[in-house]
């Protein structure tokens, strides 16, 4: 049985055999001894998207004492899950995420400051469920994520690619109206103002 360590859009924490993960991801110790999570799906704030290799460290996975290492498909994913660019192993990224994001909310946070944003506005604490925003379409940027239909989407180039954990496997046109965003405000803005989050490969064949 996979380790329960693959993380979706809608920010759920499941077990799946797929190895087409990008990413590495933190929120914190979550797991046990037995390497099976508990009930809690974040011990802080900074829910980070880290790369897979830095600087030759070599990881057990989910190592007593350790944090639980999670993985996500591409960074839109990981962003849709309320996630943001690690400031140590993806430093230029980061960087690139903070001055989108301050483009419109002043000066450039300090990367605290940006977690308490996003963990404002990501998840009911109360609930434990992701906060979603129903949105038009016109003001939705590329690199979100919505749902639909009960499935998460890739707004990619104005059309929407339909997610797995394995990759897109299919497009479909976005009409005009409202839909629900999985991606929290936070990145949302940071999209708007031109941060470009890195796509797994798969979304290439319905770049057309």
């Amino acid at each position: 049985m996979p380790l329960k360590n693959r993380v979706l859009p809608t920010g759920e924490i499941v077990s799946h055999p797929s190895k087409a993960g990008l990413f590495m991801g933190n929120r914190g110790i979550l797991h046990g001894e037995d390497r099976t999570l508990g009930s809690s799906r974040w011990k802080q704030k900074n829910w980070i998207i880290c790369a897979l290799d830095f600087s030759g460290r070599k990881r057990e996975l989910m190592s007593k004492g350790c944090y639980t290492e999670l993985f996500f498909l591409d960074e839109a994913v990981a962003l849709a899950a309320g996630h943001r660019p690690c400031a140590e192993c993806r430093r230029a990224v980061f960087l690139a995420y903070r001055s989108a994001f301050a483009r419109v909310n002043g000066a450039e946070a300090r990367a605290g400051e940006i977690d308490k944003a996003l963990h404002a506005v990501r998840v009911d604490s109360r609930r434990r469920l992701q906060i979603r925003l129903e949105v038009n379409t016109s003001e939705i940027p590329d690199g979100a994520m919505v749902h639909f239909e009960g499935e998460a989407w890739l707004l990619r180039n104005g059309r929407l690619l339909h997610y797995t954990p394995d990759g897109y496997d299919t497009a479909m046109g976005l009409a005009a109206g409202t839909v629900t965003v999985l991606t929290p405000k936070p990145s949302v803005i940071a999209l708007q103002n031109g941060f470009v989050p890195v796509v797994h490969p798969s979304a290439d064949a319905f770049s057309a």
